[in-house]
């Protein structure tokens, strides 16, 4: 009886003959009988006739099983080539990575194949992000947060991505759309997650004030998979949009006049923008405007806590903390209208 060869040891077997191993050396290395490899060789080679010439084997061939499983296992989602590469070169693979390309190309999701969504119910997950907005060598910073269900979302702006920033932009978050969900869900922050996988799969080391802000909250805290980049999807699709609809037509505004975008200026007008603009439009997923959803999913959050880090201001409050007005006003009163120097 032969042993049950798995693809990991079919696999070193392959390499190790074409890097000139014996058969000898081969069993003695992996701790399997001569017989044993002597059997893969007679079932994976067919030996050519002279009428007949046996197909070359690409590199690739030996680790198509191996590829074909790490592609169903992450589906819906897609490995990059390039991390595909890496580790099937761990397992002695010599070819190019054009090769693999090539190969998995054909099964790589199309745009005309039905997308699976991941949707949440109301008040079950926040979406929280930090995106970086470079305008020339001014540099911005952007804490975003998205609810799953209504697609409603906060913005707010800093110099940097600091533990101070991550907290204050979250408890905002909070009070802006004045309840808390179930969950929110994170990347792989190292201000928020000092180490992955701290205490097994999934169980991580989070930042000691963030724990704190969740036990006082209520709220669990989640962390997005390797690889799986559309687990976030819904806060980085308005990252974009914040850019193209919100920071380039603003910015341009500003240079006019010679001024620069500053957090100052980004963070008092970003507020009408989100109520006027962001959280009115007809959202392409849903169809429908995040505010109307986010009435509907007000229903469904925690409360916030009665002690707070800062007062609490409601959803329309905290849109109009600087009066919409200002939009139709000349940059030359901007000092006037934002209390801020520019």
């Amino acid at each position: 009886m032969f042993l049950m060869l798995t693809q990991e040891l079919l696999v070193d077997i392959h390499v190790r003959h074409q890097q000139g191993e014996s058969i000898r050396s081969i069993a003695k290395a992996l701790n399997i009988s001569r017989n044993t490899v002597r059997k893969y060789f007679r079932d994976a080679i067919k030996v050519p006739t002279y009428s007949e010439r046996a197909p070359k084997l690409s590199k690739l061939e030996p680790f198509k099983p191996y590829i074909q499983e790490r592609m169903d296992a992450a589906k819906p989602d897609w490995i990059p080539a390039e991390v595909l590469f890496r580790e099937i070169l761990e397992l002695g693979y010599t070819g190019q990575v054009g090769i693999l390309k090539n190969h998995i190309r054909p099964f790589k999701l199309k745009k005309n194949d039905p997308v699976v969504r991941f949707e949440t119910l109301p008040g079950q997950q926040l979406q929280v992000d930090f995106t970086t907005i470079n305008r020339g060598r001014f540099k911005l910073k952007a804490l975003v947060a998205t609810l799953g269900f209504s697609r409603a979302s906060f913005v707010r702006f800093s110099e940097y991505e600091k533990q101070e920033d991550w907290l204050r932009g979250i408890e905002e978050a909070l009070q802006y759309f004045g309840g808390v969900p179930k969950e929110l869900l994170f990347d792989n922050a190292k201000c928020i997650m000092t180490e992955r996988d701290a205490y097994g799969e999934g169980q991580h080391r989070w930042n000691a004030k963030l724990l704190e802000m969740a036990k006082d909250y209520g709220f669990k805290l989640r962390a997005c998979r390797p690889y799986r980049a559309r687990t976030k999807g819904k806060v980085e699709r308005f990252n974009r949009y914040l850019k193209e609809s919100f920071i380039i037509p603003l910015a341009a505004k500003l240079k006019q006049a010679n001024l620069n975008l500053d957090v100052a200026t980004a963070n008092a007008y970003v507020g009408p923008w989100l109520y006027e603009v962001a959280n009115q439009r007809i959202h392409g997923t849903t169809g429908e405007k995040p505010a109307v959803l986010l009435e509907q999913e007000r229903f469904s959050l925690q409360p916030l806590p009665e002690r707070g880090l800062s007062p609490k201001l409601t959803y329309v409050e905290r849109a109009f903390a600087v009066p919409i007005e200002s939009f139709q006003h000349p940059l030359s009163i901007y000092d006037q209208l934002l209390e801020v120097r520019l």
